[in-house]
């Protein structure tokens, strides 16, 4: 346990502060970046679905979910480098609150389909969440635009977050049938690649789409 947390830890300030180094630049290096995480996605994806009937369209949400990673992060004007930040931090800070609350409280398990998961986590995934409070202060001083704190704002952490902890339960799911672990082993402590974005993939389209339909201004 304590070696695992280690290698999750050594892992985490190498990958956030490089990935972020990417999305922050934009232009080429972020498309760079898409193109290599997508590739890696899709070796990862045929090696837990291969023979399977769902095989082919894994390949096609993959598509559309980094597709829509791209447009967030570029069709939005200012706010784009915001907007895509925001669903990741708020993935990423639920992932970090599950993890931490669900070791430390544990508990009744949610589903069969991931033991790990707790109702517990799902607390502290939810709590975490809140955190981007903090980010959304300092938008315009970092990037000379702001998103404003406001109702919307947090029922849109509650759907994200809701969205990223669901998203995992499906990775989690597809990787019970194949009876496999993890998805990889790219990122040591942390498993494949689709290990650790398995709730961004599914928030990226979430989130474009109700861009595109208005759902949500910005």
């Amino acid at each position: 346990m304590k070696k695992n947390l280690n290698q999750r830890l050594l892992s985490s300030l190498i990958i956030i502060p490089l990935s972020f180094f990417f999305i922050i630049k934009g232009s080429y290096l972020f498309n760079f970046f898409l193109l290599f995480c997508i590739s890696i996605c899709f070796y990862e994806w045929h090696f837990i679905s291969k023979s399977k009937i769902y095989h082919s369209l894994g390949f096609f949400f993959l598509i559309f979910s980094f597709y829509s990673a791209y447009e967030l992060r570029n069709s939005f004007g200012k706010e784009s480098l915001i907007i895509f930040l925001f669903v990741i931090l708020v993935c990423i800070l639920s992932d970090i609150g599950g993890y931490i609350f669900g070791n430390i409280f544990k508990g009744p398990k949610i589903t069969k389909i991931s033991p790990n998961k707790t109702f517990s986590g799902m607390i502290g995934a939810y709590f975490f969440s809140f955190l981007i409070i903090y980010f959304l202060e300092y938008t315009y001083v970092l990037f000379d635009t702001s998103l404003q704190w406001n109702s919307e704002i947090f029922i849109y952490i509650i759907f994200v977050s809701t969205i990223s902890q669901i998203g995992d339960l499906i990775v989690s799911y597809f990787k019970r049938l194949s009876n496999i672990k993890d998805t990889g082993k790219i990122i040591p402590g942390h498993g494949g690649i689709l290990d650790r974005i398995d709730g961004m993939i599914f928030a990226f389209p979430l989130t474009y789409i109700m861009f595109k339909l208005e759902m949500l201004v910005y």
